[in-house]
């Protein structure tokens, strides 16, 4: 087998495939789901992946709240989501096919591995009888394979015991899989050989349970004929499939290069943020300084301290941590200095669904700080842009000397798609200088150095680094009098610094591009969406408008300040609608700001919109 396509066996084109894998959480669905990925995106398709993991560390085996599940929407053109309905099901056990088989289009292929329905698994989720065999799947294509008997059949040579063979069956389906659906065979063959080259059995148990799989559709008679997703029509250029947290991760490497300074990560482990502390552990060589802090107080603590040092700091973390470091942004409000605040939203409140999407921290990223404490929010939308939104990020907190809060979510952070790679001289400049003069003359003459000096266009305080020659200066918490930087709590100081934050922060709208208008800037309705919704609202407003309705669409990258000409837009409307994964934190902001009465479509259930959802509700207010 090679990984030139053979199509004189008459496979039948596909324009588009979504297959959703599902089994227990230790079948390795996330990694038979990232291969297929993979191998769709070397062979050109265009793809968005769901990846769907149990809340539960150890969920009981077999059980509801064990499945793992990875779904994956390929196709020859461009699309955004990972898809509405799966059109394939492959379930490894009982429990995967209950929590799974209402996502299934009707009529799709259910793929099964027969072995492991028995009477125990079966009981687990409750089935009264075996769904196999009662008639209960008959509107659907189904097809029974015994996965684990024919991977223990084929590892046995290998001297693989039985109850280790059971765990490459994962690679059997994928090797069933990839024949059904024409999927190129020697990258994984490669990738195998150098993912388990440190366990030579286990190596060769995985590639002859592929391989099997393989054969297993070649072969049988219930599979039937070969389907073929051809490549994507893409523009020209060096393409790699990424997710949303490496994307991010490389945006904060690049804004690091982009503003010539280090980068110093301080950060607690938490899920769904962990995979962005890893990934910058990697490139110390980029100057890339990274912390696993004790707590995620410690962890603001530290990126705070590194910005006063003269580095680039940021902290990642989820909902939970954020709240947690609501003092140390607070602090860094007061003392004005760059700061960098990830949060990568899930489910809450508390631990809630710590692997389940979700947007609902906008609340806490506008207004979770005590006293008057404006900063900037900016959402990612896609897993590609998170790498552009981490430098627009860090370029307004560098500018403006300012903490920023970045929001991302689960869907965004472990879902995938292609990625042409940036010409890195079309990145933007964003280096500041450091201070290292003195800027002030005192009453007799003398020259000084105020901390508190502004900007006259942005007014930002001068970065004096620590240790700069006669520029010694003292920050904190205090309320300080402006431009001399002296303690100063006189009522009449204070309501000054409250007003000079805000209109710092305010002039940040100024930097915007007008708000662009997608779709028909005729319609009598318009979307306002934000962060993750923006795939599902794409496709929604492309299929509502193909049958004839005039749909407008905004999508905001920046949430705060809003755009200075939003309100403007959004009163040509005599509808305007908020899809929002919380119960309308941005709507109710919306109404409040500009008096416009925005319809709030909410979702918390731990999943991303679908189209369809969305093109529903549209039709609906119309």
């Amino acid at each position: 087998m090679t990984d030139t396509i053979d199509r004189s066996d008459g496979a039948e084109v596909l324009d588009r495939l979504v297959v959703r894998f599902a089994g227990d959480s230790g079948d390795g669905m996330q990694l038979t789901g990232d291969r297929f990925t993979s191998v769709s995106a070397s062979f050109g398709n265009d793809l968005s992946t769901l990846p769907d993991f149990p809340a539960e560390i150890r969920a009981p085996a077999g059980t509801i709240n064990g499945v793992s599940s990875f779904q994956v929407h390929i196709s020859d053109h461009e699309i955004t989501t990972p898809g509405d309905e799966p059109n394939v099901l492959v379930a490894m056990n009982p429990a995967a096919l209950m929590a799974d088989l209402g996502r299934l289009e009707q009529g799709g292929t259910i793929i099964v591995n027969d072995d492991a329905f028995d009477e125990r698994n079966l009981a687990k989720v409750g089935y009264d009888a075996n769904p196999l065999d009662d008639g209960s799947l008959a509107t659907y294509r189904l097809i029974r394979v015994p996965m684990s008997s024919l991977t223990r059949e084929v590892c046995e040579p290998l001297g693989v015991k039985p109850r280790d063979a059971e765990r490459s069956k994962n690679f059997f389906a994928l090797g069933l899989v990839s024949w059904m659906y024409t999927r190129p065979t020697d990258s994984t063959l490669e990738w195998i050989t150098e993912k388990f080259a440190k366990n030579e059995q286990v190596q060769a148990a995985n590639r002859a349970a592929f391989l099997a799989g393989y054969h297993f559709g070649e072969t049988t008679e219930a599979v039937g004929h070969r389907y073929e997703v051809q490549p994507a029509r893409m523009d020209p250029g060096e393409y790699t499939s990424i997710t949303g947290n490496t994307a991010l991760a490389w945006g904060l490497v690049a804004a690091g290069q982009l503003a010539k300074l280090p980068v110093t990560l301080g950060s607690y482990p938490i899920t769904p943020a962990s995979d962005i502390l890893h990934e910058l552990s990697r490139h110390k060589h980029f100057g890339v300084r990274t912390v696993q802090a004790e707590d995620e107080i410690a962890a603001a603590g530290m990126a705070l301290g590194a910005a006063f040092a003269g580095h680039l700091g940021v902290t990642t973390t989820s909902g939970p941590g954020l709240a947690l470091k609501s003092e140390t942004i607070s602090l860094a409000v007061s003392v004005e200095l760059p700061l960098l605040v990830v949060d990568i939203q899930r489910g809450g409140p508390s631990t809630g669904l710590p692997t389940k999407t979700e947007a609902a921290d906008l609340d806490i990223a506008l207004f979770g700080r005590h006293g008057e404490a404006p900063l900037p929010v900016i959402a990612s939308y896609s897993p590609v842009n998170c790498f552009h939104a981490a430098i627009e990020a860090a370029r307004i907190a560098l500018k403006y000397r300012t903490p920023v809060i970045l929001l991302s979510d689960g869907y965004l952070a472990n879902g995938s798609e292609p990625w042409r790679l940036p010409n890195v001289d079309d990145l933007p400049d964003i280096a500041v200088p450091f201070t290292t003069e003195l800027n002030h003359t005192d009453a007799d003459g003398q020259p000084e150095y105020w901390p508190y000096q502004r900007d006259p266009d942005t007014l930002a305080r001068p970065w004096a680094i620590p240790g700069t020659p006669d520029l010694m200066h003292r920050i904190g918490g205090l309320e300080k009098e402006d431009g001399s930087g002296n303690i100063n709590y006189t009522p009449e100081n204070h309501a000054r610094m409250v007003e000079l934050r805000a209109a710092k922060i305010a002039r940040i709208a100024d930097d915007y591009e007008p708000v662009e208008v997608h779709g028909d800037v005729d319609a009598d309705i318009c979307i306002l969406g934000w962060g993750s919704t923006w795939a599902a609202i794409d496709s929604a407003v492309q299929r509502t408008r193909r049958v004839g309705t005039k749909v407008a669409w905004v999508h905001l990258t920046h949430l705060n300040p809003l755009p200075n000409d939003l309100g403007d837009v959004l009163k040509r409307y005599s509808k305007v609608m908020v899809p929002e994964l919380n119960s309308g934190q941005l709507a109710r902001v919306v109404r409040a700001e500009y008096l416009v009465d925005a319809i709030s479509i909410s979702k918390v259930e731990g999943l991303p919109f679908t189209a369809r959802e969305i093109e529903a509700r549209i039709q609906e207010v119309l």
